[in-house]
């Protein structure tokens, strides 16, 4: 019997998706789209290193309800990669330029590790910005040495030799069954890593991987408090840069938080099991009860 093939393109069959580019105060943004523009506004967020496709297997069920719009975030995929700072106030300068971009003045935003510090931030910083927010395994309260060191060196020696192997171990990283990186999510993120000066722009990437620089860009308790937009806080049972615990500590400063722990999964829970991350995240987004 033949082995079943998965690949971005069977995620996103019978979907009705775009793919473009946008202009986002002069940073050339690539996204991925589902569901019209009549509906409110959903700008999903991948993580360091990361790119739209890690929103593949969730556009479906977001687009029935939801102008569903995963971005490159600035320095990332096949957006414009500026020499400059990569630090949390540029990338959330730049989800609020793709915002007013698509021609809103809010919306909902739901990032995964780094995307889920961006929006942290925004929902501090510019609350007039933000409807609900999702944490998913987000960053921006810890900062474990080895976890940091670890996404440097693999990032590093993928972009530094982005062959096959090299790629899936960075890809393996995300997954608690790493069976789930599949040959096509390889290969999108080979060809992105291979890109002319990329490996340079890596290097900006991970300054928030570098202590100082991470330090001055986390949340204080009292940051944290001030939260006000409806939040969800998502976490899983194998997250490899915090542990449960950590996640849930996180939901308890926020005002009236919700916290939920998908098992079985990595930092990829989008991904891993979309099934019931679709059913977590429609329930929270459209404040509905689960059945």
């Amino acid at each position: 019997m033949s082995k079943q093939h998965f690949s971005v393109w069977s995620d996103l069959t019978g979907v009705s998706f775009s793919q473009g580019f946008l202009d986002a105060g002069g940073i050339r943004t690539r996204y991925l789209s589902s569901g019209s523009p009549d509906k409110p506004l959903l700008i999903l967020i991948h993580g360091t290193g990361g790119h739209a496709e890690a929103y593949s297997r969730n556009l479906a069920a977001h687009g029935e309800h939801f102008w569903t719009v995963a971005i490159d975030l600035i320095g990332h995929g096949w957006s414009d990669k500026p020499a400059g700072s990569y630090e949390i106030a540029d990338y959330a300068n730049h989800v609020l330029a793709v915002i007013k971009a698509l021609g809103r003045e809010r919306a909902h935003i739901s990032g995964e590790s780094l995307g889920g510090w961006v929006a942290a931030h925004l929902a501090i910083h510019h609350p007039e910005a933000v409807d609900r927010i999702v944490l998913n395994t987000s960053g921006g309260w810890t900062a474990h040495p080895e976890v940091m060191a670890r996404i440097k060196r693999l990032s590093m020696e993928a972009v530094n030799d982005p062959n096959p192997e090299r790629i899936r171990g960075r890809l393996e990283f995300l997954m608690h069954d790493t069976s789930k990186v599949n040959d096509d999510l390889v290969e999108t993120r080979r060809a992105i890593y291979a890109q002319d000066g990329f490996a340079e722009t890596m290097e900006r990437v991970l300054c928030l991987q570098e202590m100082d620089i991470r330090r001055r860009n986390m949340f204080s308790d009292e940051d944290t408090r001030r939260i006000a937009a409806p939040t969800l806080v998502l976490w899983t049972s194998h997250d490899p840069t915090a542990t449960p615990e950590e996640g849930q500590k996180i939901a308890d400063l926020i005002p009236g938080a919700q916290y939920v722990v998908m098992n079985a999964c990595g930092h990829w829970p989008q991904f891993e099991d979309a099934a019931l991350f679709n059913q977590l995240h429609l329930d929270f987004l459209l404040d509905r009860k689960s059945a």
